[in-house]
This record gives structure tokens, sequence and C-alpha cells, in this order.
């Protein structure tokens, strides 16, 4: 590759905020990007169930080298929950196991569940999840016909705060705004409430509104980037976004440019090393004596 073209990858290299639309798989989305931006080098962070909307991060050229860091970030979703019935995937998209009429659940009933289901807790994936079972997929395990036992992990649910109540006949949907760590299944906690109250629960909408800093005021309609190609944010503006920043010096700049580490300087967590131009460099972090790098945006090879 000469030098144009390794200012060309840069220059094309960042992140794409998606507002993904219901009926994709998150899979799908990388494969249209793909096309419109002419790169087979295209990633997402987080991946979104088909029925789920809203913000899917993307990584372009060099910006899908983000991803892993961006992958353990918090998100915010919005989310209608169903009482009065269980289904196999615990969302709509699953065959129907059990029903129950729901229409005794008081509004007291359900916000005692929302604040057992708030903070710390541990939380049983869903058998069709993408969690690994002996090397395997839950959800490949489950289209084998297996049996599939899921341990219990602990994640964390940092507020869940009750919208509406609606009661339709028997069902009573709960909406609802959660704010949790990655790797919390939404769709469980509308099984566990279910299951909880006696009645089974499962999701029948899901929105993610935020992915750590990426947000829907960033994010951007398949079809509206079909019209327009272009990134939501440079490779400087998604470190800078993502972490805060440390100001090094030029020759700072250039030695983790090279991969060498520089004297530690007290820093807490990984920091986007931003030099005099305002062209961020790596990603830093600080590992016993030395602020080591995490991720190098611009090699000197390049």
């Amino acid at each position: 590759m000469n030098v144009g073209q390794n200012a060309d990858q840069l220059s094309a290299a960042g992140v794409v905020v998606v507002d993904k639309p219901a009926g994709m798989t998150s899979h799908d989305v990388v494969a249209r990007l793909r096309r419109i931006f002419g790169t087979r080098k295209v990633g997402h962070a987080g991946t979104l169930d088909p029925m789920a909307t809203g913000v899917l991060v993307a990584g372009i050229e060099r910006g899908t080298k983000l991803l892993a860091h961006l992958v353990a970030d918090d998100k915010v979703y919005t989310a209608t929950f169903r009482l009065g019935a269980a289904t196999s995937t615990d969302d709509a998209e699953g065959d129907v196991l059990s029903q129950a009429d729901a229409s005794h659940i008081t509004d007291a009933d359900i916000m005692a569940q929302v604040r057992a289901l708030t903070g710390e807790i541990m939380q049983v994936p869903a058998k069709v999840s993408a969690i690994k079972i002996g090397g395997k997929r839950a959800h490949e395990l489950v289209r084998e016909g297996k049996h599939v036992e899921i341990p219990p992990r602990p994640v964390t649910v940092f507020s869940f705060n009750v919208l509406d109540i609606r009661r339709e006949g028997p069902c009573v949907d709960v909406d609802a705004r959660v704010h949790c760590s990655s790797g919390t299944y939404i769709r469980s906690l509308a099984r566990d409430m279910g299951d909880a109250l006696g009645v089974g629960g499962h999701l029948t909408a899901l929105r993610r509104e935020t992915s750590g800093p990426f947000t829907l005021a960033h994010a951007r309609t398949l079809d509206e980037l079909e019209e327009r190609v272009t990134l939501s944010l440079t490779l400087d503006e998604a470190l800078t976004t993502a972490w805060p920043v440390l100001a090094v010096t030029a020759d700072e700049y250039a030695a983790l440019a090279m991969g060498k580490w520089l004297e530690p300087r007290g820093l807490k967590g990984v920091h986007a090393a931003v030099g005099p131009d305002g062209r961020a460099v790596a990603l830093v972090k600080e590992k016993g004596t030395r602020l080591s790098t995490v991720f190098v945006a611009r090699p000197s090879t390049l």
C-alpha cells in the first residue's frame, strides 16, 4: 500500500452510528454498509436483535479496530414488556409457551419487581442468545434441538423507569426505559418480571437510545446514508468522544505512533492521546510504571 492509499485509509476511517430498522440483523446492516461505503472493512459493536431498533455503532476502515474497546460500554433502552404470556425466545418472535390472565396485577406489583430488578443482579441470558456454551453459541444449540442451561451472571441495571402501564384484556404492557451495563438482556428482564408475578412475560418492543457516548442524535438511517455517504464521526472525533483526552507533545505523539511507551502521569482508565495539531494518535492506559498504547490510531507505518 502506498502513501496515498494509507492517507485515504485514514481519512475514510471512523464510526457510523446507524438507526437500525426492525427486521434486520446486525450482520445485515454491516453488509449494507459495505455496499454503501465500498469497503469490506466494516464491523459493528454491540449486536441488536432483528426486532430491535436504534443505535448500532459500526466501524469503517481503521475504525473497526476501535470496536473491541467500545463493546463494554453501558446502554440505554426503551422497551415494552408484555405480562401474561411467556415465549420460547423471551420476545415476540418466539413461540408462546404459556398464557395467563394478568389483569389482577397491580401497578404496585409491577413497581415492586422493577425495584427487585434494579441494581447489581444475577441474570440468566435468553436461551437464544449469543452466549457461548461449550464453544458454541446458545442459539445454535437451541436450533439443533439441544437442551441449553446458561449459568446466571452479574449485570447492573443502573436505572429502571416505568413510562406507562397499559392494560389490554388479560395482558398488561409495561413501557420502560432501562440504563444498564453491557451484557444485560432486556428480554430477560421481561421474562423474570413475568415469572416473579406468576403470569409469564416477554419483550414486544426494544429500541436502543444510547451505546456508551453514542446516541440517536448521532444516528442516521440506512436510507439517509445511501443518499449521503458520510461518517457519523471521524477517527479523531470517535476517539475524543468516547474517551477523555490526554494532550501530548509532538515528540510524544511520534513515540506513541511507533507503539512506544511514555512515563506515567497518574491517569485512571483509557485516554485518547491527542497531539498539538488536534489529531488523535492512540488510546493509552497506565500499566505499572508505563503509559502504554492500547490501540494506535495512526501508526507510524501509515
